[in-house]
């Protein structure tokens, strides 16, 4: 257990603050006993894991909880499928190297997505036409109410877009422990329709793509748009897509006649990054905060001095430009702490 510690390497924003409590714990009995202790000392908890998702506005008056529980264990389910699961504190994209390495087929088209293992279920990861929800088994959690582990199939979940059980209803209860995911051996599904994967292939003259052809084409892709959090701070997209009546989106065609939108029965997703660029927000800086020049649902710690309250306050101000431009409220993907 440490005292006063800076939080500033475990989150990807590069924000600095302090936990008045810090520990890592590296397996189960290790976690219950710092559940315990925050028991015993009435303390606030917050769960670590690759801190990819969360910006910090404030010191953290608590007990906060590094997850690096490690594993990865295969069970054959048939001749074509298999069973592969993760322990929480495994960093997402390199677990997704192993699944390649293997030849396991299903998270090609989630490469280079930051963040860890455990919190993948969470909001349901998802990009290029894949989510966590299509190719998810179950997953192992504890409750913090009783210290019982339990196991959450793929319909007690409640998969949403960019949702789940554990953002909602079990949001503050459950510590996901690890992951299962049913992957393929062979005859492997491959998604390339999806944004600009096809282009990218066709650029490398690739006509019969492997799951790592898509993979490195969305590595690619990605390191073409998004800043790594090493060098400059961010946690990838900082706002959800907006899903609105389809009678609202006619309504704003006729207004906006190249507003994109991807209907979906009668609702329409529409992309906030072109919504944030409309508004004029795309490479604009204040002060130590910016939108990021190559995509605009990017928002980074420019300078990496830039404290949380910064950068919430220029997402705010965001979100009231694009409301008053298109009247569409954007909710922010990052948890704020």
């Amino acid at each position: 257990m440490q005292e006063n510690i800076s939080l500033k390497p475990y989150n990807t924003f590069g924000v600095d603050i302090n936990a008045k409590y810090f520990i890592e714990v590296q397996t189960i009995e290790e976690l219950k006993d710092a559940v315990n202790y925050s028991k015993d000392h009435a303390l606030q908890v917050l769960f670590l894991g690759g801190g990819s998702n969360i910006l910090f506005t404030k010191d953290f008056d608590g007990l906060a909880i590094k997850l690096s529980l490690k594993g990865i264990d295969e069970k054959d389910i048939n001749e074509n499928e298999i069973l592969v699961t993760a322990k929480a504190g495994e960093n997402w994209h390199e677990f997704v190297m192993y699944t390649l390495e293997k030849n396991y087929g299903g998270l090609e088209n989630l490469s280079l997505i930051p963040g860890n293992v455990g919190t993948s279920p969470m909001q349901n990861i998802g990009a290029y036409g894949t989510e966590i929800k299509d190719i998810f088994i179950s997953c192992t959690v504890l409750d913090l109410a009783d210290l019982e582990l339990k196991t959450f199939s793929l319909e007690q979940c409640h998969f949403g877009y960019r949702d789940s059980i554990f953002k909602q209803e079990g949001k503050g209860r459950y510590v996901i422990l690890e992951v299962s995911f049913k992957l393929t051996k062979k005859d492997h599904h491959i998604k390339t329709e999806y944004g600009a994967i096809k282009t990218e292939l066709e650029n490398s003259a690739i006509t019969h793509p492997t799951i790592q052809d898509v993979s490195k084409a969305v590595i690619n892709i990605r390191q073409s748009k998004l800043p790594d959090p090493k060098e400059t701070g961010n946690a990838g997209s900082f706002f959800k897509n907006p899903t609105i009546p389809l009678a609202q989106f006619e309504d704003l065609k006729l207004r906006f006649e190249n507003i994109p939108g991807y209907p979906n029965g009668d609702v329409v997703k529409v992309p906030a990054g072109w919504l944030i660029e409309q508004c004029g927000w795309k490479g604009k800086q204040i002060g130590n905060v910016a939108s990021h020049k190559l995509q605009a649902l990017v928002i980074v710690n420019m300078t990496g001095n830039a404290t949380g309250k910064e950068i919430f306050d220029f997402s705010t101000a965001i979100i009231s430009s694009v409301q008053e431009k298109f009247g569409i409220e954007l909710e922010r993907e990052v948890n704020i702490i």
